[in-house]
């Protein structure tokens, strides 16, 4: 069962002399429960296809197809609910609210979503229990390691129990143990039915998914489409 489809998919930008193409043709499926990684240089689209994926991008032409959901169709604010309650997010720079808690920054996508409040705070307590960093509820991001930050940015993107996962760069701004920490904990999620679709420079970990699709000035490069391993 597929979870998106992309269907000629394009993006670009005017420029005097014509249009810049950031995404150019786009065909893609991603099916429920997948894990998959896209690959390319710098500028190749990577960025710009996550945005679109995760509904943050909404000046493009094509075809997008969520959940049996025709975004194309929807308003801004039907295209911001559908990304409350499918999408999840994680960031190479994690993004969490210096101002905020560890505890407090779990807590606030929850409250986005009205979820009572004994309700968030049993979500929170499990994933604080569950990602091992109850001691740290209390700090504040400045306080915190690398490592632990995206911990919390991991736990922060699965608490309101996404369809689908999307990280960039998530394990570009660790170091070798950190970085194999957040894969271990992408595999697990993934293993639990979890779609995740992340972009990654890195080549080991992108052929650790099922599939790796390859960008390339913006075109899917048909001859790197391949299937890493199923683990």
């Amino acid at each position: 069962m597929s979870l998106l489809q992309l269907c000629n998919l394009e993006k670009s930008y005017p420029l005097a002399t014509g249009r810049s193409w950031v995404l150019r043709n786009i065909n893609m499926e991603i099916a429920e429960g997948a894990f998959v990684s896209v690959m390319g240089p710098s500028g190749a689209g990577k960025s710009s296809l996550l945005n679109v994926l995760g509904l943050m991008d909404h000046d493009w032409q094509g075809s997008y197809r969520l959940d049996g959901i025709a975004v194309e169709t929807l308003n801004p604010k039907q295209r911001q609910q559908l990304q409350r309650e499918k999408i999840g997010f994680i960031f190479q720079h994690y993004h969490l609210i210096d101002e905020l808690s560890v505890r407090e920054n779990l807590d606030l996508p929850l409250q986005y979503r009205d979820v009572p409040a004994r309700e968030r705070a049993a979500r929170v307590a499990d994933l604080l229990d569950r990602f091992q960093i109850v001691g740290k509820k209390d700090l504040y991001p400045a306080q915190l390691s690398g490592g632990q930050q995206q911990l919390v940015a991991v736990a922060r993107a699965v608490i309101t129990r996404p369809r689908l996962l999307l990280a960039d760069e998530p394990t570009g701004a660790l170091h070798s143990s950190q970085a194999r920490m957040i894969m271990d904990l992408l595999h697990q999620l993934h293993a639990e039915g979890t779609s995740i679709i992340q972009v990654t420079h890195n080549e080991a970990f992108a052929n650790e998914a099922q599939r790796v699709i390859r960008l390339q000035d913006g075109w899917v490069d048909t001859g790197g489409v391949s299937s890493g391993q199923t683990g």
